[in-house]
């Protein structure tokens, strides 16, 4: 992209996340502790964009700098998820490895063996689609049904498992997540 053009993207992005935070600009110039008039003539390009002025912007719209500058092409954005097997567990990666955010699918047999709870920092947030899955959070079982999900601390120690039959859950979990959860098989995939 050309220099005009990528100013050009983040000014539109700026705008378009303070209109859909519902911030006029007084609000999103209080929260910056810039002034609406600066902070409309960013938007409308009639003054430059410096580091300056994006740092307080993007720290008061809660996003990082490089969401703002990131120009990366979105051509392909059809992710092809390939499983990868780990013990009773099958797993496909639904997100880029890149994202700050993870999403995975996984298929988990049922086992008779308690499974070991652990700790990381971080969520963790689980939709179950098929089967039922106990999730032990320290000394509770919580039996979550297909059409319902959980959300829970990971500083709490926890694990989950399938119950009597396979079940499939979508994950979703941030990068302290992914360091917990993500491993790499011998083939080198990633498995959770």
């Amino acid at each position: 992209m050309e220099p005009n053009e990528i100013e050009q993207t983040v000014r539109t992005r700026l705008r378009s996340l303070r209109t859909t935070l519902g911030l006029s600009l007084d609000e999103l110039a209080e929260r910056a502790n810039l002034s609406p008039s600066t902070i409309s003539r960013v938007e409308t390009g009639k003054r430059t964009i410096s580091l300056d002025i994006l740092l307080p912007l993007a720290a008061a719209l809660q996003v990082d700098l490089d969401a703002l500058l990131d120009v990366r092409s979105d051509d392909d954005v059809v992710i092809r998820p390939t499983p990868s097997t780990a013990g009773k567990r099958t797993t496909w990666m639904l997100s880029r490895p890149t994202g700050r955010t993870i999403a995975v699918k996984m298929r988990l047999e049922p086992t008779r063996r308690k499974t070991e709870q652990r700790v990381h920092p971080g969520h963790d947030w689980f939709f179950v689609t098929e089967g039922q899955v106990r999730l032990s959070l320290g000394d509770r079982d919580i039996i979550v049904e297909a059409g319902e999900a959980a959300e829970f601390a990971t500083m709490t120690p926890h694990a989950f498992a399938a119950i009597d039959v396979p079940a499939e859950v979508i994950m979703i979990f941030d990068r302290d997540g992914q360091r917990a959860h993500v491993h790499h098989g011998a083939d080198g995939h990633p498995t959770v």
